[in-house]
C-alpha cells in the first residue's frame, strides 16, 4: 500500500458527513488560482464530452462557453450541489466510507478533483476507481494548493511540504496500473507590481498532477 495506516489519520477523525453537513459557499482558493484552473480545463477538455466533478461543490470553475453533454456532480453537501449550475446531475456519497464509485465502467471522458485530494484516506482505491469509470484515452486532472481544512486532511497530506504532496498525487496515480505517466503543471501565482507594492504578497500556488487512461 502507498499509505501506512497512521498516514491516513485526521487529526479531527469524526464522521465526515457531520463535518460537511452544512454549505460552505465559498471559493477555497483566490481568483488566480480559479483563472489557471479554468485555463487548464480550457485546454485539456473537449466540448461535448461526459465529465464528472468528484468531490464537488457549488462551482465548477469550468470555461463558460463549453458546453458539455452531461457533467456529473459528486460531493457531501446536497445543498451545494444543487446550486452549481453547470451540473446536469448530482450524487452524495463519502469516499473515505465507501470508495466504489457509482457509476459503469468506460462512463466519462474526464474526471476532476479541485482542492479535495487531500481529504482522501484511501486514495489507492478511489485512484482505481477514476481509472474504471474513465473511457480509454480519458484524462484525470487533480488540481490542488496550499489550504485545506487542516482537521480533515490526511497525515501523509499535513507532514508534507508542498513538493512532497505533488509527488503523493503523482504516486496515487503511478500506483494504478494503465495510468499515463503523471504531469505536473505548477504555477507559483503572483500578484501586479502596484499591489506588490503595498505589501500584498503571492497568490495561492497553483498545482495540477495529469494523467491519462492508457
Amino acid at each position: 500500500m502507498l499509505l501506512r495506516p497512521n498516514e491516513r489519520t485526521k487529526l479531527d477523525d469524526s464522521d465526515d458527513k457531520l463535518f460537511y453537513s452544512f454549505p460552505r459557499f465559498v471559493t477555497h482558493v483566490d481568483e488566480g488560482f480559479i483563472q489557471q484552473l479554468t485555463d487548464l480545463y480550457r485546454e485539456l477538455l473537449e466540448p461535448n464530452t461526459r465529465i464528472l466533478d468528484l468531490m464537488s461543490s457549488w462551482v465548477s470553475h469550468l470555461p463558460e462557453e463549453m458546453n458539455f453533454s452531461h457533467v456529473e456532480g459528486h460531493g457531501l453537501n446536497a445543498d451545494e450541489l444543487s446550486r452549481n449550475l453547470r451540473l446536469n446531475h448530482y450524487c452524495v456519497q463519502n469516499l473515505n466510507d465507501k470508495p466504489q464509485l457509482p457509476f459503469s465502467d468506460n462512463d466519462f471522458d474526464a474526471v476532476l478533483n479541485c482542492v479535495s485530494v487531500q481529504y482522501l484516506q484511501y486514495p489507492e482505491a478511489i485512484f482505481t476507481e477514476i481509472h474504471r469509470v474513465l473511457k480509454p484515452g480519458g484524462v484525470a486532472i487533480i488540481s490542488f494548493s496550499n489550504r485545506m481544512f487542516y482537521q480533515k486532511a490526511i497525515q501523509a497530506w499535513r507532514d508534507a511540504s508542498e513538493s512532497g504532496r505533488v509527488e503523493l498525487v503523482k504516486g496515487y496515480f503511478s500506483g494504478v496500473s494503465g495510468f499515463s505517466t503523471p504531469e505536473v503543471i505548477s504555477r507559483q501565482c503572483s500578484v501586479p507590481n502596484f499591489l506588490q507594492w503595498l505589501g500584498a504578497g503571492a497568490g495561492d500556488p497553483f498545482y495540477a498532477v495529469v494523467a491519462y487512461k492508457e
